[in-house]
């Protein structure tokens, strides 16, 4: 028998009455090294900052896990409006199902409110500089959050026979695939490659300008997801034969790439 990755075998922790889901403990895990880390990198700036990056976290986390659990409820619908659906689990955040474009997006505005009204109290650097001390955290967040589908057992990829696949129970597998046992780590992949993006913005980052780290973490993410998204076989809306992260991920990044090229023509 060929080696492989397990799949877990739980996914909550109960201790008493209380139960706790793993893959909101990986979400809030990665949440505080991203708060932890972008505090760290932009009190390196600005040494006024004390608690802004927490502050603004209060408000940007819940509306980036509201904007997150949005983008996927609309990309996802037939999960929870079709027929076999049912619409009280659109709550179920524990359940998996967090868009990150909806997270960043919401978040992002969010962010940019709180941080406005900070800025009126307190001299800070232009908000660019603030999502660029923040982009590595949050890559590191994606990184260990994607563990969280790992004790879910879900969005992985296509069937693969390597000592680093998978292994799916049955009862996960998709249609069409029951007769295959071990398939693509996508959640092993994507938390690769989101630690060793953002250890390059961490390393390059000083010889960017202004807002260039933000704009090269969307466009590296989107590079990545690209090939996620292609060897992945859950379910998926589709447009012309692609997947419609694949189609959003090309648009963003196309959008990042540009943005990229103008941040390097101006100058500090």
């Amino acid at each position: 028998m060929h080696r492989s990755i397990p799949s877990p075998t739980f996914s909550v922790l109960e201790f008493g009455p209380f139960t706790f889901h793993l893959y909101a403990l990986c979400i809030i895990a990665g949440i505080a090294i991203a708060i932890w880390l972008g505090d760290k990198r932009f009190k390196a700036l600005a040494t006024n900052a004390q608690s802004v990056v927490s502050e603004v976290a209060m408000i940007a986390v819940p509306f980036g896990i509201i904007g997150g659990r949005i983008y996927h409820v609309i990309t996802s619908p037939d999960a929870y409006f079709g027929s076999g659906g049912h619409l009280v689990d659109v709550f179920k955040i524990w359940e998996g199902g967090l868009g990150i474009w909806g997270a960043i997006s919401l978040g992002a505005v969010a962010a940019f409110f709180r941080y406005r009204q900070l800025a009126r109290k307190v001299e800070l650097p232009a908000f660019l500089f603030f999502l660029d001390a923040l982009a590595p955290g949050v890559l590191f967040a994606q990184a260990i959050g994607r563990f969280g589908n790992w004790f879910n057992i879900e969005l992985f990829g296509r069937p693969l026979n390597a000592p680093w696949a998978l292994a799916v129970p049955r009862e996960y597998r998709p249609n069409g695939y029951a007769a295959f046992t071990t398939f693509h780590p996508t959640f092993l992949y994507e938390s690769i490659w989101c630690t060793l993006l953002a250890i390059l913005l961490i390393v390059l980052g000083k010889k960017l300008k202004p807002g260039q780290v933000f704009s090269a973490y969307i466009l590296g993410y989107c590079i990545g997801r690209l090939g996620f998204e292609s060897i992945r076989i859950d379910a998926a809306h589709t447009i012309m034969g692609l997947r419609l992260n694949i189609w959003v991920s090309l648009l963003v990044g196309f959008f990042a790439g540009m943005t990229l090229l103008s941040q390097s023509r101006k100058s500090q």
